[in-house]
């Protein structure tokens, strides 16, 4: 089936399904998933974090998976390892169903180039 015919549920759905396969658990929502790429992009594998390194970690895949379309730009990682992004263009404004479907369309992307789907 072609993704690009495909609607945004169904991918979202076999992506979640993708990644239950691969790391033995289902993400609950999209945060979940974001954290994932946060700490994919921090590059130190599975380890503890603080309730603030799980916040950071998922801001660390927004920026990520919207540098994809030029929202930030990567600017390099700090004494401790940690990636920094800077927002080099406004975000769209709009309701948050509009803004988690963006994000959404950004990270089954991600996967795509990262060859999971």
């Amino acid at each position: 089936m072609n993704t690009i015919d495909t609607p945004l549920h169904v991918q979202w759905k076999n992506l979640l399904e993708k990644l239950r396969e691969v790391i033995g658990k289902k993400p609950g929502d999209l945060n979940g998933v974001l954290f994932l790429i946060g700490v994919q992009e921090l590059g130190k594998g599975a380890a503890h974090f603080t309730k603030e390194q799980k916040q950071d970690l998922m801001h660390i895949g927004i920026c990520r998976v919207l540098s994809l379309s030029g929202y930030y730009e990567f600017r390099g990682k700090d004494a401790d390892g940690w990636p920094h992004w800077d927002l080099v263009q406004p975000l769209p404004h709009g309701e948050i169903l509009a803004q988690e479907s963006l994000l959404k369309m950004h990270v089954l992307e991600y996967f795509k180039e990262n060859g999971l789907v």
